[in-house]
């Protein structure tokens, strides 16, 4: 039985509690036996089973108002726990509607948000280009102004729901600087003329991953969020929420790795007796615990900051992250070995929970990238800067 001891913590009030206990009640429930043979059509399933639950209605906020950030990662954790594509399908509805969430006009909003919320639209987070990866600011895409429209040209990859999504939150170089400053966000609907899925991407642990191709593409000049040149802000605004969340995914797969290893242990003997009398057991279920607690600390720190109002939780949320997600691939590893040979058999759930993990050690920020944030958030705050 997973630990539920942290939702006493401060951090939580009593309406987080009680969205944990009851979505932990129903993904035991709605998520026993998800069918992942078909990963495009598994999504689409759970997209519909979660917004017809309700579940998808926190993933974006009414007005342009604050998302519950502790109640998003209490969501991931939860969901994780019990099955990592219905984690993915949940995060990828908020991080796809998030710029459209906080920084959509009215019209947007009222489009869009109520057709994901309830599980009727599939959406996407189109940032990542072929040649910049992580270095956002190097994006190449185009938008070019021409009347009332804009045109784009260009590629994104690595799009997770690429293939699969109905509205895309793309974002490409308008011109109005160089770099970061000369980036815009748009709403960008599938099915369009000159837009594309040229590849679809097979990973270790698989869900819908695509390159997106666009071509002389024509959107309304009403598709861009936040005014020209608010990319860049907006793009670093959506992974300042989610960045956190992502570590409370981590988290979800690590808690699920020791409930493993705590059965695996107290019902295998070895000569005779229970696996956990051997200190060296012992001391890999400490350090698992010890891991999954200090992980907690860091999400749940990182989500309550900019609940009560932070502007930016940069360093909070990328300590969270590094963290959490380092972590969750060491207790995973130590589940695996403490199952043996049955920890690398096809189908063992520590087997999923080990290919599961490691993508999240790249995505929104690879764990080197959020050393150098945090490093430089750190010096920057002894600099008094």
């Amino acid at each position: 039985m997973a630990d539920k001891s942290f939702l006493e913590w401060p951090f939580f009030e009593d309406r987080h509690r009680s969205h944990a206990q009851d979505l932990d009640a129903w993904a035991s429930g709605a998520l026993a036996a998800v069918d992942h043979s078909d990963t495009d059509q598994a999504c689409r399933n759970l997209v519909r089973s979660m917004g017809d639950a309700g579940w998808l209605m926190q993933t974006s906020a009414p007005d342009g108002a604050p998302l519950d950030v502790r109640k998003l990662c209490l969501s991931r954790e939860t969901l994780a726990r019990h099955d990592g594509l219905a984690d993915f399908v949940f995060a990828m509805q908020g991080l796809g509607t998030g710029a459209i969430s906080l920084f959509g006009t009215s019209a947007q909003r009222d489009e869009w948000l109520p057709l994901t919320q309830r599980g009727k639209a599939i959406s996407a987070f189109a940032l990542t280009e072929p040649q910049s990866g992580s270095d956002v600011a190097n994006s190449t895409m185009t938008a070019t102004r021409d009347g009332n429209d804009y045109i784009l040209n260009g590629e994104k990859t690595w799009i997770s729901n690429g293939g699969i999504a109905d509205v895309y939150t793309l974002f490409a170089r308008t011109g109005d600087a160089p770099g970061a400053r000369g980036l815009s966000a748009f709403v960008v609907p599938a099915g369009l003329r000159g837009f594309e899925v040229v590849e679809r991407l097979q990973v270790i642990a698989p869900h819908p991953l695509a390159t997106l191709r666009f071509t002389d593409c024509r959107i309304p000049a009403s598709a861009i969020l936040g005014g020209s040149g608010q990319g860049f802000k907006i793009a670093m605004g959506v992974l300042d929420v989610f960045r956190s969340t992502v570590a409370a995914a981590a988290l979800g797969f690590a808690r699920r790795a020791l409930d493993e290893a705590l059965d695996r242990v107290t019902t295998r003997h070895v000569q005779g007796a229970p696996l956990f009398e051997l200190q060296m057991v012992q001391g890999h279920i400490a350090d698992m615990a010890l891991d999954i607690d200090a992980s907690a600390l860091l999400i749940y720190r990182a989500a309550w900051t900019k609940d009560s109002g932070a502007p930016r939780i940069t360093r909070e949320a990328a300590m969270a992250k590094l963290f959490s997600t380092d972590q969750a691939q060491k207790v995973i590893d130590k589940a695996v070995q403490l199952h043996g040979g049955d920890g690398v058999r096809h189908g063992m759930k520590v087997e999923q929970l080990y290919r599961d993990i490691r993508a999240l050690r790249i995505y929104e920020g690879a764990s080197d990238v959020q050393r150098v944030i945090i490093a430089r958030q750190t010096i920057a705050n002894h600099q008094g800067i």
